[in-house]
């Protein structure tokens, strides 16, 4: 399937960005929805795209459109995607900031308030999810075992990713035991990749 046009592109993190409620996180989400959905990128290079827009500074939905621009169109398509993404959240602040504290207190905003939280809250848990089992599950070597019409215990200990296991729960410790900072650990997770993967 062919690539998006600049036009396609821009409307596409137009719609992202001004329906992104709960951060870049929840814009992940749709972005995969559309670029996987539709063929334009495989789910595994999205998720790689994911770890590297995680690593570098910078919000990671506006890091996500920006690399996502620049795989379909180079530079130009970088600069169309992030417009895109940033534009509807710049307009939305502008207003927020001039009428919002005459609304906040009315009940009926703070009731669309208390539903949204619970709701950003889900679509972030689908993300973590599905990165989870991307990078520690082997799915396919159970899916391959189970049209057998048997799941073994050979193929349940081939589930998991064990080394990526055995870091995940080395940094999790990490992140909350000790004062080390999360760019540590994201370096870490980069060398550890390097030497073991």
């Amino acid at each position: 399937m062919s690539a998006p046009s600049l036009i396609e592109l821009f409307a596409i993190f137009f719609c992202i960005g001004l329906f992104t409620i709960g951060g870049g996180l929840v814009a992940i989400t749709s972005m995969q929805q559309i670029v996987v959905g539709r063929g334009w990128i495989t789910s595994e290079r999205f998720f790689n795209m994911v770890a590297i827009s995680e690593s570098t500074p910078g919000p990671i939905g506006v890091n996500m459109a920006t690399y996502i621009g620049c795989e379909f169109h180079g530079f130009l398509g970088g600069v169309v995607a992030t417009l895109g993404e940033v534009l509807p959240s710049l307009i939305c602040i502008i207003l927020i900031a001039k009428f919002f504290t005459r609304f906040q207190e009315k009940p009926l905003v703070k009731s669309v308030f208390a539903c949204l939280r619970p709701v950003t809250a889900g679509v972030v848990l689908v993300v973590c999810a599905q990165i989870f089992s991307l990078s520690l599950l082997n799915l396919s070597a159970v899916s391959d075992n189970a049209s057998g019409g048997f799941v073994g215990l050979e193929s349940l200990t081939g589930l998991f990713r064990w080394k990526s296991l055995a870091f995940y729960a080395a940094a999790l410790l990490a992140l909350f035991k000790t004062k080390v900072h999360p760019i540590a650990i994201v370096f870490a997770g980069a060398l550890f990749g390097i030497v073991f993967l």
